[in-house]
């Protein structure tokens, strides 16, 4: 059998065409790699090798017709578990729900069925996907492949494992606070959260996205055109746009690119994640850029009233479960939810408003600035069994603010590893675009990934 693990999409679909391989042999050789590896980090859950067997071999038989069925036709592809995939349950990472069979594809998972995508598998996530870990009271603990003692973060847990563990080169995760490109940060992944409604999804949310984690931003550029097309139950989304992704490497010469160090509250970034985001922004200056010193923009209030505002959002939901449902949702969870009962409604209000607070204060950077380039997370890891960073339900969003701004923001943004600590852990660099401009991102980190030069130390597990 061949060893496929240094094809990416683009590699594996001209295999195809030419004949020199098939999605038979592939999804075999990924199976094999998945029964070694997956044991190691639990990355997945739905997984169902038969079927993606199945749906290979229909996509090989199209492929030697030259009758390819989209543009993604035979390539296999993970979803998060909270993206919808019909007659498969969304346990939203927790014991606590009814594990019903979904009725209907959620647009992300439909829009790849179309293209000829094999969904063999969906990807853990924490407790109702409110955690930067993998930690979940229904999912086995997924960990980080490149120290398997360590966290992958989340809530995109499994996503991020299984894409630094090489199972497949396309992998979809969920974005409201970080989720894509925390863990993308700490698994050397480049993660990818577009404007807001660019990417349809549904149940739709104050600045949840979807977004590729992928090994190589070419392979992002070969979903965006896919799963980007237009789902009317998201009114969120913006007009589409057939855009052309596979856009050239980004020319900086001249750019005014914002460089931002401080978050403004939560974990200061550790001296090893300073130094390498200062690294690859001299890189940028390298090129032409000017690299302009700029503050944060979140506040230690927004994130505290968000914070209050999440918390009653959800004891909410939970109000709405049995108690002996209550009591099996992950303890640090229902901690933190808990006191949301307690929250005057004008805390609630006034955390809501701190996401408009937030929209205003990242519009604003933009007018002085064309790009920002800022820390994914301020730490270089933490152990895989706790439940954040602080691993402190009194404290749990400390590691986002670099990230959650541009949610509420709605600006595209993505991660790319740009370095490892002393310990071997990657490290991410946030790059940041005015809303809409979600193809300067890709520009820039495809200019970035050139000059920092492949990763060539993956782990082998």
């Amino acid at each position: 059998m061949s060893d496929f693990s240094q094809m990416n999409t683009r590699a594996l679909l001209k295999a195809y065409a030419s004949g020199e391989t098939s999605p038979t042999e592939y999804m075999h050789w990924l199976i094999e790699r998945i029964e070694r590896v997956e044991p190691k980090i639990c990355a997945l859950y739905a997984y169902k090798p038969e079927l993606a067997l199945q749906l290979a071999e229909h996509a090989t038989n199209r492929w030697l017709k030259g009758q390819p069925q989209g543009r993604l036709d035979g390539i296999p592809v993970t979803v998060k578990e909270l993206i919808a995939t019909e007659g498969d349950p969304i346990p939203m990472g927790t014991a606590a729900t009814e594990k019903i069979p979904a009725q209907e594809d959620a647009p992300t998972s439909a829009r790849l069925k179309e293209d000829g995508a094999i969904i063999f598998a969906k990807t853990t996530c924490p407790d109702y996907g409110m955690l930067s870990s993998g930690l979940s009271t229904f999912h086995h603990l997924s960990r980080n492949p490149w120290d398997l003692t360590q966290n992958p973060g989340g809530s995109s847990a499994g996503a991020a494992a299984a894409g630094s563990a090489g199972l497949g080169t396309l992998h979809i995760g969920t974005d409201i606070g970080g989720s894509v490109r925390l863990p993308a940060g700490w698994t050397g992944l480049f993660g990818f959260k577009p404007t807001l409604g660019r990417i349809p999804i549904y149940p739709y949310y104050t600045g949840r996205c979807a977004g590729p984690m992928t090994r190589t931003v070419d392979d992002a550029v070969m979903i965006m055109p896919t799963i980007t097309k237009p789902d009317w139950r998201d009114t969120t989304s913006v007009n589409y746009q057939d855009l052309e992704w596979d856009v050239a490497p980004a020319e900086v010469n001249g750019m005014k690119i914002g460089l931002m160090l401080d978050a403004g509250c939560g974990i200061e970034a550790e001296p090893e994640v300073k130094a390498a985001v200062i690294a690859a922004a001299k890189r940028f200056e390298q090129e032409g850029a000017e690299i302009i010193p700029i503050g944060p923009v979140m506040k230690r209030e927004w994130l505290d009233g968000l914070d209050v505002f999440w918390r009653a959002r959800f004891w909410d939901t939970m109000l709405k479960l049995t108690e002996e449902k209550r009591q099996s949702i992950l303890p640090y969870i229902y901690e933190w939810a808990k006191t949301g009962g307690d929250a005057s409604p004008l805390a609630v209000v006034n955390g809501f408003d701190a996401t408009m607070a937030m929209r205003d204060a990242c519009a604003q950077i933009f007018t002085k600035v064309d790009a920002v380039l800022s820390p994914v997370n301020p730490n270089v890891s933490y152990p895989a069994d706790w439940a954040s960073p602080t691993n402190d339900p009194k404290l749990p969003f400390e590691h986002i603010a670099f990230t959650v701004p541009w949610n509420m923001g709605e600006q595209p943004a993505a991660s790319i590893n740009c370095g490892f600590s002393k310990s071997g852990m990657p490290i991410g660099l946030q790059i940041i675009a005015p809303k809409f401009a979600d193809l300067k991102v890709i520009s820039m980190a495809k200019a970035y990934e050139i000059w920092r030069g492949p990763i060539t130390n993956w782990p082998e597990l």
